[in-house]
Formats: structure tokens, sequence, C-alpha cells
């Protein structure tokens, strides 16, 4: 079992380099789900002043208990939660046939209601603290470390190389709380309409968009910054 004085040295470099960031004026600010496994991150940044400003997009299709569990992590680990939501209104989010977009275009709708409320936020910080990790998509796995993302931000992944063991194994050692979904069969939680219960033993992301080509909402895509974009 992976304990306490295993993760003190394995976190000691994230913590660094946090407070580097906070010494040298950066603007700092974390995203999160407020899944399970998000937890590590939201645990680690909470010890650092400065680094305490978490966003979650309320796309209007969340579960109640993540909106409730999200508030209670934050008032639990003292961080400062900001939620954005989309501009166009519900009705706006249709098809020709009148079909909401998360049935009948899922990716324009993970557009319009993660990835361009996040768009401002980004414009306004200089960090992005983002808890991606390799094991989760073949996108993710992909990622360096530091990644320049959109409007000049730079995404700081300190999650990236760590595994789902030592998330588990984390949590246990801190005695960090679980989504209170996962008790039910949700292993990895994010729209309402577009997550399923999921026990497979493999990737939990699967449990996402099930039996569609996706497996990313924009935010570790489009937000990061190709080759010969304008940030």
């Amino acid at each position: 079992m992976l304990d306490t004085h295993y993760f003190e040295e394995k976190v000691r470099p994230i913590r660094a380099q946090l407070e580097e960031f906070v010494n040298s004026g950066a603007k700092i600010f974390t995203t999160s789900s407020f899944q399970t496994q998000s937890l590590p991150l939201l645990h680690i940044i909470s010890g650092i002043t400065g680094c305490k400003t978490v966003y979650m997009t309320d796309t209007g299709y969340l579960f109640s208990e993540t909106q409730s569990f999200a508030r209670s992590i934050a008032a639990l680990l003292n961080l400062e939660l900001r939620t954005v939501a989309s501009t166009v209104p519900k009705f706006s989010q249709t098809d020709i046939h009148g079909r909401l977009l998360y049935a009948s275009d899922p990716d324009l709708c993970c557009e319009l209601n993660k990835v361009a409320p996040l768009e401002p936020v980004l414009i306004s910080h200089d960090i992005w603290i983002n808890g991606v990790r390799r094991d989760q998509t073949d996108a993710r796995a992909a990622l360096n470390e530091f990644e320049e993302a959109q409007f000049g931000c730079t995404r700081y992944h300190p999650m990236l190389e760590w595994s789902a063991r030592e998330i588990f194994y984390y949590r246990k050692s801190f005695a960090l709380p679980e989504h209170p979904l996962e008790a039910e069969g949700y292993h990895s939680v994010g729209c309402q309409p577009c997550t399923v219960k999921f026990e497979d033993e493999g990737n939990q992301r699967n449990a996402r968009w099930f039996g569609m080509n996706k497996t990313e909402c924009g935010l570790n895509t489009s937000l990061i910054a190709k080759s010969g974009d304008a940030v």
C-alpha cells in the first residue's frame, strides 16, 4: 500500500512548481469536474496560497450530486469555487429537427457548454492547472507536462504521470471522500445525459459518451494551442 510518506515525496516537486508560479506573480486557476479522481489535485493545491481558485463549468446538465459534492469539497479544502456557464440558452441549443445538441451533435454541445464558457478565464489568467493523466485517453497520453493553451495561457499538468492506483491510495491516505454517485456504479461522472454506469475494469472514461466515437469534451484538445494557432 502506498502511504503518506510516499506521497509527500511525490508531491514535493509539484508544490515547488506551484510556489514558483505564485512567487512570479502569475494569475493561476484550476479547473475541476469534481469527480473522485479529481480530489488529489484539489488537496495538493489547497495547501498553496495563490492557487486556490477552482472553476467548474456548469453545463446545465450536471448531476445534482456533482454540484453538491463540489460545494462540500470546496468548503472542506478551503477552495474558492467559481462556476462558468454558456451564454447560449438551452432552447437555442437544438438541431434543425428540434433535438437537443447532446443527442444529435455532442461535439457542438460540448463546445457551447464546456469550451466557450472557459475562454474568458484563460484570457484573464496566466497559468491553468489541469489534472489530466496519461492513462485516461489517447489525447491526454500525448500531452506534455507544460502545454501552451489558447489566449497565451500556459497549462501545467502536475498529475500527468500519476496512475489510477496512485490516485486511489492518495485519496485513502488523506481520507478524501468519493463522489456520491460512485457507490451507485458511476465511476466517471460527466453530464447526466452522456454518462452511464460502467463496471468494466478497463478505462472508466468509457462511461462517458458511451457508444459514440468521442472521448473528450474539448477542454483538453481545442483549448490547447496547436502549431500555427493564434494565441
